[in-house]
């Protein structure tokens, strides 16, 4: 608890009121604590060591990076006691791991068991995700535990995160949040990754999905794997040569290029930071892989999300500069998203979008495309000003509220029924046919 005395912002975290329906002991832990058995090394301000990341794959024997990196644990320290997920090799379980030397204290731990009678590629892609995060201790970084290797099945033991996935625990909290909190999520992932790209180290799949969370609210960066499981709709996964890219998350030249460096990561800490404020809504929806490549390329950029401050939306912004050498550095994003904190009012002023769709974009309508009050079709609009007026230049469009959309078209559809008194012609940001919101 000496972070709570030490930092007035988590202090200020502290006092805010806890929303209804969440466990009030989240707001008496402190943001940022590091895991079970992890000092942060002496070094740099993000107190990192002077060591650099070691690729596993350099190794002609990847069973020797297991053992330069990863603590071997025997099996009968290890309690599985409920299966929980299920990865690309076998499954997630919680469990219980027997602390040294007696045996007599445990921990909550999370565990990735491998299918039995994996293939030996299986087998060492499986660890090498062990040989990477076994190189890691930051208190906003997956701690690894162990594994065990000389039994089966082959496990790889983390620190247990009670709230799982960042993306799916905002979606079931919606709106629950003080900004300040959410902020206080950012500063802990952008922390996470400055201690990362300070080790050399490119994430390349950073995404609220890729992000979890303890019972204290703390984020930790996970998904190590580089052979990872993105083809599903869900990820939006883009294939090139050489493998398969989420696209929604990916900068640009990385797209194209396959050039992945610590500037693309902060890119995808842009996606993240819209994840988190608009709690774990779909970047871009449901539009195509193609649709959003195009529509980056011609300078389209998400809109800020509801009630997002306009300090956040503006570091967004900046994680989307087209040149990545133009994009602040993670150690920049630490250091801003700690004065927004110390500074509360700071982050009060509300972003107001601007931001107009490239030309070729067919997501949105004006009011001179309306020749009738209400447009028929996949992308139904409603005329806001009146079906008398509805071939004038001065109305405008607003699509028709579809069930379950997201906050951010919530928002958008609001400002454009506030739009009055209407420009002519008026276009207005980010119009999404109700089809991409099924």
């Amino acid at each position: 608890m000496n972070a709570t005395r030490n930092s007035p912002a988590i202090a200020t975290l502290l006092n805010t009121e806890m929303a209804t329906g969440l466990v009030v002991t989240y707001m008496t832990t402190p943001l940022f604590t590091p895991a079970v058995g992890v000092t942060a090394g002496a070094g740099n301000a993000s107190g990192t060591s002077a060591r650099s990341y070691v690729d596993p794959h350099t190794y002609e024997d990847p069973n020797q990076a297991v053992r330069e990196f990863a603590r071997e644990i025997d099996a009968g320290y290890i309690t599985i006691e409920a299966i929980i997920g299920g990865g690309e090799f076998g499954d997630v379980c919680r469990g219980k791991l027997k602390l040294p030397p007696d045996g007599r204290a445990e921990i909550d731990v999370a565990i990735k068991t491998l299918k039995p009678g994996s293939a030996d590629k299986a087998r060492n892609d499986f660890l090498t995700e062990a040989s990477i995060m076994g190189q890691f201790e930051h208190p906003n970084v997956i701690f690894l535990q162990g594994v065990v290797t000389k039994s089966n099945p082959v496990m790889i033991i983390t620190e247990f995160m009670e709230n799982g996935s960042l993306d799916t625990f905002l979606r079931a909290n919606d709106g629950k949040f003080q900004v300040l909190q959410l902020v206080g999520m950012l500063r802990g992932i952008a922390s996470g990754m400055q201690y990362l790209a300070e080790m050399n180290y490119v994430h390349r799949d950073l995404a609220a999905r890729n992000v979890l969370v303890n019972a204290a609210l703390v984020c930790k960066i996970a998904d190590f794997g580089l052979s990872r499981e993105i083809e599903s709709a869900t990820e939006g996964a883009y294939t090139t040569r050489g493998g398969k890219i989420p696209v929604r998350w990916t900068a640009p030249e990385a797209i194209a290029f396959r050039k992945f460096t610590s500037a693309s990561d902060v890119w995808s800490m842009g996606i993240v930071c819209w994840e988190v404020m608009s709690y774990g809504e779909r970047p871009y929806w449901n539009w195509s892989n193609q649709d959003v490549i195009k529509s980056i390329e011609k300078g389209y950029r998400l809109p800020a999300p509801m009630d997002c401050p306009e300090a956040i939306y503006q570091l967004m912004l900046d994680c989307w500069q087209k040149e990545r050498t133009h994009r602040p550095t993670f150690a920049n994003l630490t250091q801003t998203l700690d004065k927004l904190i110390r500074s509360p009012d700071t982050l009060r002023k509300i972003a107001q979008n601007s931001v107009r769709p490239p030309a070729h974009n067919p997501y949105y309508v004006t009011s001179q495309s309306m020749n009738s009050g209400l447009v028929q079709g996949p992308g139904q609009f409603v005329d806001v000003s009146g079906g008398h007026q509805a071939q004038s230049s001065a109305t405008i469009a607003v699509p028709v509220m579809p069930a379950g959309a997201g906050r951010s078209l919530h928002y958008h559809t609001h400002a454009a029924t506030h739009a009055l008194p209407h420009q002519s012609p008026l276009t207005y940001p980010n119009w999404v046919p109700f089809s991409h919101f099924g």
